[in-house]
């Protein structure tokens, strides 16, 4: 009668052991209905769920694992598991999988075990455990660490909505990010990444450094603040704040361009995506001077912002049409998408404002970047802990997988 035997092996990894392993395997006509591999700090753990068949070659098998498990200095641990068993376990395939992502500037126990506490709370049973960001000097400071670990998780979570108000809950309280996402296809395969300028690629919001220039900055920051809460209207403060500038010397465009920022993260995010084969876009409610500037340094395809207008050197205050308000970048996403020939899954939306919750809601990944509490909310995702970069987290990246 067949057997089928869950093998565990464990001890420093060496080269050549899988073969060694396997090939003992092979000499007994094993089946692999199961199998998976990990090596933490060189320490090695190998499970493999075989079939032994009723021969004359399988009935040593298990034999010859445990005498080659001692010649490499391993140790071997066997399982039996029934057809039954086997049979239920066979029958959860196809069950939803997700991804949930901890970002962080250092990993801690209380972590990961707030992250998986809730995941079985809600009926999810964690299959993969992985690390994704780099090692890590132990003197690095607090503030410059990147850590993340994404766990591969699977079933139906109970109350979806009551999980991720529960992740949002605790990554406040630890401050870290929490993401949780669906592991599909278009996970995989997005192609297409669209960001706000102001507060999300730059630490600045462009309109507020020319108010400050022109002798109204207090009044115009205030109506920037409420505005990217989501408590006024972005149209109407818009050109509110834009009718205050009227009259501003265009001289000054040169020096505040000059003095602007990348976030953290930026220029390593454009690059891996380029790599990657990603289009990229500006969709702000900032001005077009400012974004064709980020456009030459980052390498971005597609920018689409405010036009500012300029009469005899002097700033106008006067808005042209369209202006670029949330509904106007929601629609140039699908616009950008269908150029491309891409599903709006196959897209990625970040930002920090109000304005942008369109975009990132119809975004197959939307992103709020150290937003407002409304905007982090309401978004699929958010990102507050580390830079940009941590979005190639949320595909899957490694850090070693990058040339930087």
């Amino acid at each position: 009668m067949r057997e089928i035997v869950l093998i565990n092996i464990t001890g420093v990894d060496r080269p050549g052991l899988t073969a060694a392993i396997t090939g003992v395997l092979a000499q007994g006509g094993v089946n692999i209905l199961d199998i998976g591999q990990a090596v933490i700090h060189d320490t090695l753990s190998f499970g493999i769920l075989v079939e032994i068949p009723d021969t004359e070659q399988g009935k040593s098998v298990l034999k010859d694992i445990l005498f080659k498990g001692y010649e490499l200095d391993q140790q071997v641990r066997f399982t039996p598991v029934s057809e039954e068993d086997y049979q239920q376990w066979v029958g959860n395939q196809g069950k939803k999988r997700h991804i949930v992502t901890l970002l962080t500037r250092k990993v801690t126990a209380g972590q990961l075990q707030a992250v998986s506490s809730i995941t079985a709370k809600y009926g999810l049973n964690i299959d993969h455990i992985d690390r994704l960001s780099g090692r890590m000097p132990l003197d690095t400071p607090d503030d410059k660490g990147k850590g993340c670990i994404e766990f591969s998780v699977r079933g139906e979570a109970a109350d979806p909505q009551a999980l991720r108000a529960e992740f949002l809950s605790v990554a406040q309280e630890l401050n870290v990010d929490i993401a949780f996402q669906e592991d599909s296809l278009f996970r995989r395969n997005r192609r297409l990444a669209v960001f706000d300028m102001d507060s999300t690629l730059i630490e600045a919001e462009v309109i507020d450094e020319l108010a400050k220039a022109a002798g109204v900055g207090d009044k115009v920051s205030e109506i920037t603040e409420r505005a990217m809460a989501g408590e006024l209207d972005f149209r109407a403060s818009f050109k509110e704040r834009l009718a205050l500038l009227k009259g501003l010397d265009v001289g000054v465009l040169d020096s505040i361009g000059a003095s602007l920022r990348l976030t953290e993260g930026a220029e390593t995010l454009f690059a891996e995506l380029k790599r990657l084969g990603y289009k990229t876009a500006i969709l702000s409610g900032g001005f077009t001077y400012f974004a064709k500037q980020l456009q030459a340094k980052l390498g971005i395809d597609y920018v689409f912002a405010n036009e500012l207008e300029v009469v005899d050197g002097k700033v106008t205050g006067v808005a042209i049409e369209p202006i670029v308000d949330a509904q106007r970048k929601a629609d140039l996403l699908k616009e950008l998408a269908h150029k491309e020939g891409l599903r709006l899954e196959q897209t990625i939306a970040v930002g920090d404002g109000a304005n942008d919750l369109p975009m990132l809601a119809i975004a197959g990944l939307g992103v709020a970047f150290r937003a407002k509490p409304l905007v982090k909310q309401s978004a699929k995702q958010a990102i507050s802990t580390l830079g940009l970069d941590g979005v190639l987290y949320l595909l899957g990246f490694r850090d070693r997988d990058g040339q930087l």
